[in-house]
């Protein structure tokens, strides 16, 4: 199985895309995450939504927007969130992660973020 983080972008609008893309693939989606961390002294957000793999060609697609959204919980665009989560009947994941510009390269991270969720079944295995 190929398993791809795609990342929308890091704006405000990139949510947008990703409400849509996750509303036309509903029958597609596994899980929705959010991923908290601190950006310079301020909370922030990665939204996250895990599809089933592809059949055929077995490729997992991990739609992302990347630290883009302003935290705490209360915000619009977590409530946006919030609200496609109710629409699909799922639960929303959060877990606290490090701030991507820790790492030296965006791939580093997400083999980072592959890790996490590897380990806590969020992702499946590679076969």
């Amino acid at each position: 199985m190929i398993q791809k983080f795609i990342e929308l972008g890091e704006g405000y609008s990139d949510l947008y895309e990703l409400l849509e893309t996750t509303r036309a693939n509903k029958h597609r989606v596994t899980k929705l995450l959010a991923l908290h961390t601190k950006l310079n002294d301020k909370e922030a957000a990665s939204f996250l939504v895990i599809m089933k793999p592809t059949n055929p060609g077995d490729f997992q697609a991990v739609y992302l927007c990347r630290e883009g959204i302003s935290t705490p919980a209360a915000s619009k665009r977590y409530a946006l969130f919030q609200e496609l989560a109710q629409e699909l009947q799922q639960q929303i994941i959060s877990f606290e992660v490090k701030p991507s510009y820790t790492f030296n390269e965006l791939q580093l991270y997400y083999q980072y973020l592959t890790g996490i969720l590897r380990l806590n079944h969020i992702l499946p295995p590679m076969r």
